[in-house]
């Protein structure tokens, strides 16, 4: 076994690439999460982003490239369950046992005691379902079974697909804080999603895919680019003035209003008001991650669906044994 990475539980994405026949799933794909980043793992249908996770998690093998998690690809973690948790699917469990004994069992079998699945149910809040059968449970319930399977081990990463579904909105303001507070603890947190608009609000770094190919990544703020102010007033000509003397240029929109090239709305205001100049509208403007995502995405997918297109069949894959998925 190898020595972790001295800089904690990074995740590396390095050349990746899966093949099923002629049909490239994952196509030389590279990227980084880095520990205490919260990163969200963005693309259509059909991209290649589970595939991408299973290649992490040691499920497909890939066909070139390598995936690693402290330096170490998973076949080689000595302690896979303290190293990384991973919650890709809400149903891998037995529909007629409880969700406290399939975590006891989960917990056996790495040596970890019932005091943390417990622990593990209080802390994901579900503790009054727990001698429950889990096929009985919702989706939002599952989803939160699942993750507490992936915490048993206290692992430094943690991987999750699609963590919010079927959460109500009070169980994402839940799911939100409980990243946020693993982050603060130094955990490395990959989450691949469709849900733009809650990524933007928990994710620290996007990286977006399409046709297995990386088009996009970065931090948040950098997505989002300069902080601009938009502005709407009776006079926008004479307050582009009165802000150009502020040292703040200005564009006209077509609708009339004005864009500042400033975050500071404080500021726009208070030249509009020594200008004796009434602000009908006043708000901050920076690019959306949802219009961004459609820019680089739409109309480029080459599928549409949850598989492999049919003209492309996927080959067995040797670790799985079974079919190869492209998301």
């Amino acid at each position: 076994m190898t020595t972790p990475d001295a800089a904690g539980a990074r995740i590396s994405i390095r050349n990746l690439t899966k093949s099923f026949g002629a049909f490239k799933a994952v196509d030389d794909l590279s990227f980084d999460v880095e520990p205490g980043r919260i990163t969200g793992f963005l693309g259509p249908n059909g991209a290649g982003k589970t595939t991408t996770l299973r290649m992490l998690l040691g499920l497909v093998r890939p066909s070139s490239g390598t995936a690693t998690i402290a330096g170490q690809t998973y076949a080689h973690i000595a302690h896979p369950v303290t190293m990384v948790g991973a919650a890709l699917e809400a149903t891998n469990f037995h529909p007629g046992r409880s969700g406290r004994d399939h975590l006891r069992t989960l917990a056996a079998t790495a040596g970890i005691p019932d005091s943390r699945v417990d622990e593990m149910l209080e802390l994901t809040g579900i503790p009054a379902a727990a001698r429950q059968r889990a096929g009985g449970y919702s989706m939002g319930m599952r989803q939160r079974l699942g993750l507490a399977a992936a915490m048993l081990g206290d692992p430094q990463a943690l991987i999750l697909d699609e963590p919010a579904n079927g959460l109500d909105p009070e169980g994402i303001r839940w799911l939100r804080g409980f990243l946020r507070h693993l982050a603060g603890e130094g955990k490395t947190i990959l989450i691949s999603s469709h849900m733009l608009q809650e990524v933007e609000q928990t994710v620290d770094e996007v990286v977006i895919i399409t046709n297995g190919r990386l088009v996009k990544a970065g931090s948040m703020e950098d997505l989002h680019g300069k902080a601009t102010t938009f502005v709407r007033t009776s006079e926008p000509e004479r307050l582009a003035g009165a802000l150009r003397v502020a040292d703040v240029t200005t564009t006209s929109q077509e609708d009339g209003g004005l864009l500042a090239e400033t975050g500071d709305l404080r500021l726009v205001g208070d030249v509009a008001l020594r200008a004796g100049l009434p602000v009908w509208e006043l708000r901050s403007q920076g690019s959306d991650l949802e219009a961004l995502f459609f820019e680089l995405t739409e109309g480029t997918n080459r599928n549409l669906g949850d598989g492999v297109p049919s003209a492309a069949p996927p080959e067995r894959d040797a670790i799985t044994g079974g079919e190869g998925s492209n998301d």
